[in-house]
């Protein structure tokens, strides 16, 4: 695989449905700002997300 089919595209959906009045998450206009932000998360995300490399146990 080359690494232009690995791009995240935007997040668009989640860019469109931000919280307008929100106490927990702030408002981003700014959609390059936003993707960072989103990225980021979803890095956070996947790095706490626990893997089990060897497969489903056989008990």
């Amino acid at each position: 695989m080359t690494a232009q089919n690995n791009k995240i595209k935007f997040p668009i959906w989640q860019y469109l449905n931000q919280p307008l009045f929100s106490n927990d998450s702030q408002l981003e206009l700014n959609p390059r700002r936003f993707a960072q932000g989103w990225r980021i998360q979803l890095l956070q995300r996947c790095w706490t997300k626990e893997c089990d490399a060897k497969g489903p146990q056989q008990h």
